[in-house]
């Protein structure tokens, strides 16, 4: 009988081992590694571009698989998120869409987002690191945050009240609370409802076509991305050069501007509208009162470009990042023009253009003794619960003016409601200033002229600084009077309205 001799242990003192056994061993723990190695590329170093890749639905599915936090006007929520029963559970839903869409943009499970819908999305959607608790659950589990809510400035009454005065014809609407730079009413038109390609179905993308396809552009907003020749609003900006470098010290005074006034380098007469300009020597406050594109183009040019172009970035001009949060179109003034180019930019023509935003906030500026406040669009910023995340406080932009510039500046505008083209914006019991604009534009000027009005009113006798300024442009519209005093200062005189309770 052959006794069984156990095997020895190996090179390595590992008793029962083959050789070939170690390197099968050794083989298998190099694969281990090399998992662990991959699965610690993947989950760490790759993480953020698989997350953000195209084909990774998981992320999708988690960001609608809750309610979306919601945006309040006056305290009430205009959006909401409604079940959809589908692999996507939650869809964003909005009351009166169309009304505020200009503010809240949209949020699409097809198309992304805009406007506060975008700026505000983590916390909407609960990703916020603002919004995460203490709880050692919620930290284990991973549970998402409930969505918070964004408050915004916007004034109910304002709002609509400049919905109903655009009335679906292309134009906007921007007013502002002056002494905060809060934003009462932001509106565009015509307008969309957001709501109809708020989800991921074949409806919801026949709903985005059809919008990108009309000519009328319905999704562009107007009060913020869309820039205009202001016309004679901008007359406003010029007097306040004016006034402010000395070209003119009484605005009751004559201004030695001749008649017919001859642009610099050519012989072409600056044009006026109205036969109370055809006469040398107007005072500044006569020529705004009848809107004399003469005067303002003679001071313009003797104000100088530095002056000018100082004076209207105080109020806005030439900023590329005047965030709300949302950004808005770049509003502009040329840093280089020749003496005539100088006196047609005066009168808000060459190449002055501006969002109806800044003109708002020109009006707004004039109206708080030339401190310009930084426009607000948001109010605060709370959990779902209604703990505030933020407060947002008033800041200064820019001092634009001197308070006895400004003062000048208010009268002015005054004279112009109570005297001149804006009679339209008379507001019974209350104090107004404003000031009219057309702006023509096309080839040729073949193009509907532009109606705006800017303005600012108070209650009658009241020492406070006034609580709104607006300003409206009426960008089209088959009426037979296409003046700012005929479209554009009625609009105005309704959101102000709603804003002071009359």
């Amino acid at each position: 009988m052959v006794a069984l001799r156990p095997r020895g242990n190996g090179p390595q003192g590992l008793p029962g081992i083959s050789v070939t056994g170690r390197r099968a061993a050794t083989f298998c723990l190099l694969l281990v590694g090399a998992l662990c190695v991959q699965a610690t590329r993947v989950q760490v170093f790759e993480a953020r571009d698989l997350d953000r890749n195209s084909a990774n639905q998981r992320l999708t599915v988690e960001r609608y698989a809750q309610p979306r936090g919601d945006l309040m006007v006056g305290g009430r929520p205009v959006t909401g998120s409604r079940p959809t029963g589908g692999r996507y559970a939650y869809k964003r839903s909005y009351t009166d869409g169309p009304t505020y869409a200009a503010v809240t943009g949209f949020a699409s499970q097809a198309y992304g987002n805009s406007q506060l819908e975008g700026t505000e999305d983590d916390l909407l959607t609960g990703t916020d690191g603002r919004l995460t608790g203490w709880s050692l659950r919620d930290a284990i589990t991973r549970r998402r945050n409930p969505g918070g809510d964004v408050y915004t400035t916007i004034s109910p009454a304002a709002q609509q009240a400049a919905m109903r005065g655009l009335g679906g014809r292309k134009g906007a609407v921007a007013a502002i609370e002056p002494a905060t730079g809060r934003i009462l009413a932001l509106a565009s038109a015509p307008s969309y409802d957001p709501g109809g390609f708020a989800g991921s179905a074949a409806a919801d993308q026949k709903a985005w076509n059809r919008l990108q396809a009309d000519a009328d552009q319905p999704m562009l907003n107007r009060a913020l991305r869309q820039t205009y020749p202001p016309g004679s609003t901008f007359k406003v900006v010029t007097a306040a050069a004016a006034l402010a470098s000395g070209a003119v010290t009484d605005p009751d005074a004559p201004t030695g501007a001749p008649f017919p006034y001859v642009l610099p380098g050519t012989t072409t007469p600056l044009v006026d509208d109205s036969a109370a300009c055809d006469r040398p020597g107007l005072s500044l406050d006569a020529a705004m009162t009848a809107g004399c594109n003469s005067v303002l183009g003679y001071l313009g040019e003797r104000t100088g470009l530095s002056k000018l172009v100082a004076t209207a970035e105080g109020f806005g001009f030439n900023d590329p990042r005047l965030d709300l949060p949302v950004r808005p179109a770049r509003s502009n003034v040329a840093t280089s023009m020749d003496p005539s180019q100088l006196a047609l930019a005066s009168i808000g023509q060459f190449d002055t253009a501006a969002t109806p935003l800044v003109m708002a906030m020109v009006a707004a500026g004039v109206a708080n003794d030339g401190t310009v406040m930084r426009p607000q669009l948001v109010d605060r910023l709370t959990r779902g619960d209604g703990t505030e995340v933020e407060v947002m406080k008033p800041a200064v932009y820019r001092r634009a003016l001197t308070p006895a510039v400004a003062g000048q500046v208010r009268k002015l505008m005054t004279d112009v409601v109570e005297n001149g083209t804006g009679g339209n914006a008379r507001i019974p019991g209350a104090v107004v200033g404003g000031k009219t604009g057309t702006a023509q534009h096309g080839v040729d000027n073949s193009g509907t002229p532009y109606a705006w009005f800017i303005s600012w009113a108070n209650p009658a006798g009241s020492d406070a600084v006034p609580p709104v300024a607006v300003a409206v442009v009426v960008a089209d519209s088959d009426a037979t009077d296409v003046t700012g005093g005929a479209l554009a200062a009625p609009i105005a005189r309704a959101v102000m309205r709603a804003v002071l309770g009359g």
